[in-house]
């Protein structure tokens, strides 16, 4: 968790602990501070506080953003999505009928394809992320004159990267900038969308806040983005360290765009080793990765992701950086990744290769 974070957290939780709804002094109090946080949120989403809610978790927001966007208009319902979109997305749409438009090698859409299935009848929206939660990749979300509305999953971009000003119902989480476990919904005014909860005073999001959480998630975001740029910069040199070294390891493939990506992410597959058996290898040297799809790696299926990319599944490992990564962290983990490697592939009787 960000500092900003904790300190506004524990503040909050003094502060902030009334039901913003009411008119007692401490409700009002804390209706301030939710409107505080919604301006926080909408400024760094360039939108409208009135625009912004927020929900228990990213993948709430998620499917807040797409399930609204269904109920929003009842005479159409197909929905267009990347083929490499999150699995939230992709499990708000199994009841509907959709489209899903493929990626190349990197990960990313063809925008003149995916602007092409938009116009298609009877479609009400299209799902396109900002950048993709595995890879990295930035996708082409501001290069679309979308002709309905945009849905634009912005998880892993916001507090990392600028954030494209075409959506027009956005998701975001706290946890990927540092902050607590708070989503963000964000929907533009005009925007045809209905809350997919039962009918509730508060809004599009129904109950009553976490305000503690909301505020520190908030505080953190600002924090985020005034130090976004020298983050990043040391990110990407740190990731550019990763992708070349690993890169030298015999028979393991860096995934993703190797120039126009977040900074924070890299992905690489590895043949001749199970992915989990790397994966604890080498928290058991200390280091905390991923293997499988990010957003179903507790599953440890396949990642849809690298399916629809064209590259190998197995032996995938996803690594993220966060704002106090350091240099020498790097460094001590690509001096024990070949090793650990090396240990896996002579388990699996792979040695030799």
């Amino acid at each position: 968790m960000h500092p900003v974070a904790r300190q506004a957290l524990l503040a909050a939780l003094d502060d902030g602990w009334a039901d913003p709804a009411r008119l007692y002094g401490a409700a009002r109090r804390a209706r301030q501070l939710l409107d505080a946080s919604r301006e926080a949120v909408a400024a760094a989403l360039g939108g409208r506080p009135d625009e912004i809610d927020f929900a228990g978790n990213g993948t709430q927001a998620l499917h807040a953003a797409v399930l609204g966007s269904l109920a929003g208009d009842r005479r159409a319902q197909t929905v267009v999505h990347s083929a490499v979109e999150h699995s939230a997305v992709l499990h708000a749409l199994d009841a509907s009928p959709t489209v899903s438009v493929g990626v190349d090698s990197y990960g990313r859409v063809d925008a003149e394809a995916f602007a092409a299935a938009l116009r298609a009848p009877g479609v009400v929206a299209g799902a396109l992320q900002a950048a993709n939660h595995e890879v990295g990749t930035t996708q082409p979300v501001a290069e679309l004159d979308a002709p309905v509305p945009l849905i634009v999953d912005l998880t892993q971009t916001l507090g990392h990267a600028a954030v494209p000003a075409n959506w027009s119902v956005a998701a975001a989480d706290a946890r990927t900038w540092g902050g607590p476990s708070v989503g963000v919904l964000a929907v533009r005014t005009g925007v045809r969308w209905r809350s997919p909860s039962p009918a509730d005073d508060r809004g599009r999001v129904p109950g009553v806040p976490d305000l503690p959480a909301i505020v520190a998630a908030a505080a953190s975001l600002r924090a985020v983005l005034d130090e976004r740029d020298e983050v990043a910069a040391r990110h990407r040199g740190m990731v550019e360290r990763i992708r070349a070294s690993v890169r030298a390891i015999p028979d393991v493939e860096v995934l993703g765009d190797p120039a126009d990506r977040l900074p924070h992410i890299v992905t690489f597959s590895c043949l001749y080793v199970d992915g989990e058996a790397v994966l604890i290898g080498l928290d058991r040297r200390g280091f905390a990765v991923s293997s499988g799809s990010s957003c179903t790696s507790d599953t440890l299926e396949p990642s849809h992701v690298l399916v629809a990319m064209g590259a190998l599944t197995s032996g995938n490992i996803r690594v993220s950086l966060h704002r106090d990564t350091t240099a020498a962290e790097v460094d001590e983990f690509l001096h024990v990744l070949p090793g650990v490697i090396a240990e896996v592939r002579a388990e699996l009787g792979a040695t030799g290769l």
